[in-house]
């Protein structure tokens, strides 16, 4: 019964609200551009010749652009088939001012943070003396990401997020200064009701309390005036770019980050967000497999910067880097358990630099022996599926566990389109039998791992806002290994024949989907 009246009252949250008049005014924008393509292609046969003709030389421009081909592939065709609104529509996401507002903000807020995120050339020098490869790529990082590395630095690994809550609890409630949290999805029940009166009370402690959500939640989870909810309870709160009635691909990059930074010594990310299936309170597809980390010590550094460089690209209210990040702040002495390297890093669509698919990659072409993942969703580009097959051809033992239960029927019969390529070339794909899987994980030769928010899809390697730690030596490196292999017992492997059974429309379906996969 509760279940019906929770499923009802979003419904009519939906219905009602804001949120179908949000969808209402962006399906009038798309009709009335539909409108004006079919006004320009029925009123001359110039005006329709003149499109075919930009349409190509739209196409030559593409081809030419320094893009990844599988997005280039994904705006020729429809552009092509379409002149006049494929055309109109690839113009508009170009000169989207929206977007270039944000990124310039956002290139501000890093300029700004980067004398708090300068590396240490001792620790740089060290790791390039252990590993060469390790360190050219936490080089890259460092260039190309703007975050370090860090010795000093300890990681607690969950298994679970019933794990990754209780000791999520256990640190809030120690929080004397501040407390920073940044979800992509929040909804009201057991998890977050449990953690929001933690805040409350530390925000009537003097304790300074910050919460930010992606503004997805606003179409379905929570109510659009949510924030003014929390700032009365003593809780600064925003909506990251919340969803507006106007058509902008502002509106596709998403904030899909988990962090939580508690007094500059402790943060948390990974896969886990804030709704009861994350516990597995509640049951949605089967058990819900999911991972987390937990850090202390130096590193935690990074992910106060990126909370802070969030927070800032929608809050005018200027950036206290100082207070959080000067000298004297965060982490003092020796952090038991730290031993080994970490390099907490985001990533973000707006300098079109991919760091997280680039760590992933460079994962695969270091192994030797085996790198293991975890992923909800396979949806790959032609340089990640050669490096995956690659890796296999060389003999790495590549696994991949997926769920068997998914959460988004279309991006499961897509997964399933790469399955038979990857088992053709030595790359082994298991399902989790209980469930879904939600975990983000790489673990490579025993020495490696990396766990965060980062999914194996286009969404996530280039449209929205992501971060992760990557380990190298860290003792944390042995246990999620272990959390793989007992993963491992309670799953299927696919085997080719398996792949060839699939329904024709099932494999229809998925081979039309890759076709636009890069824009979805």
């Amino acid at each position: 019964m509760k279940e019906y009246q929770r499923k009802l009252k979003g419904l009519l949250r939906i219905v009602f609200g804001r949120s179908a008049y949000v969808v209402l005014f962006l399906l009038i924008q798309v009709g009335v551009l539909f409108s004006i393509v079919r006004w320009l292609s029925e009123y001359s046969l110039y005006f329709y010749a003149g499109f075919i003709l930009l349409g190509g030389v739209t196409c030559v421009y593409i081809i030419n652009e320094k893009e990844n081909p599988s997005f280039k592939l994904g705006w020729v065709i429809p552009i092509l088939a379409f002149p006049v609104f494929g055309t109109l529509f690839y113009i508009l996401t170009k000169i989207d001012m929206g977007s270039r507002l944000i990124t310039k903000k956002a290139d501000s807020l890093i300029k700004g943070s980067l004398e708090y995120l300068a590396p240490d050339e001792g620790v740089l020098e060290k790791l390039a003396g252990e590993n060469e490869q390790v360190g050219g790529l936490a080089k890259y990082i460092c260039q190309w990401g703007k975050f370090p590395v860090y010795k000093n630095t300890s990681v607690t690994y969950f298994p679970s997020g019933e794990k990754k809550f209780e000791r999520l609890k256990e640190e809030l409630r120690q929080a004397k200064e501040y407390i920073f949290l940044e979800y992509f999805i929040v909804e009201e029940g057991i998890m977050w009701d449990s953690i929001l009166e933690i805040l409350e009370q530390k925000a009537k402690e003097g304790v300074e309390v910050r919460f930010m959500y992606d503004g997805m939640c606003s179409i379905m989870l929570l109510p659009y005036g949510y924030p003014k909810q929390m700032e009365k309870k003593g809780i600064r709160c925003q909506a990251f770019a919340p969803i507006r009635p106007m058509l902008s691909t502002v509106h596709n990059n998403r904030d899909h980050r988990k962090i939580v930074v508690i007094d500059g010594h402790t943060a948390f990310t990974g896969g886990v967000n804030l709704a009861d299936e994350y516990i597995n309170e509640r049951k949605r597809f089967g058990y819900w497999k999911d991972t987390a980390v937990m850090l202390k010590g130096d590193g935690v550094k990074s992910f106060t910067v990126m909370f802070l460089q969030m927070w800032h690209i929608f809050d005018q209210g200027p950036v206290a880097y100082e207070k959080y990040l000067g000298k004297g702040r965060g982490v003092s002495g020796k952090v038991p358990g730290g031993e080994g390297y970490v390099i907490p890093y985001g990533d973000s669509p707006l300098d079109r630099e991919p760091v997280g698919k680039y760590v992933y990659i460079n994962i695969l072409n270091q192994a030797k022996g085996y790198v293991h993942i975890m992923t909800p969703y396979l949806i790959l580009d032609d340089e990640t599926l050669n490096a995956l097959i690659f890796a296999a051809k060389r003999g790495v033992e590549v696994i991949i566990i997926m769920p068997h239960i998914p959460d988004k029927k279309y991006a499961w019969y897509l997964a399933h389109t790469y399955y038979q390529e990857l088992i053709d070339n030595g790359v082994e794909i298991w399902e989790f039998l209980p469930g879904f899987v939600h975990a983000k994980v790489f673990v490579s030769d025993d020495d490696k791992a990396v766990v965060g928010t980062i999914n194996l899809d286009f969404r996530s390697l280039y449209h929205h806002f992501e971060c992760a730690a990557y380990m190298y030596k860290n003792p944390a490196v042995e246990d999620i290994e272990r959390d793989f292999r007992e993963t491992l017992k309670k799953c299927v492997k696919i085997p080719r024949e398996t792949c060839m059974r699939y329904p024709f429309y099932q494999k229809v379906i998925g081979r039309a989907l890759r076709l636009i996969a890069p824009m979805m």
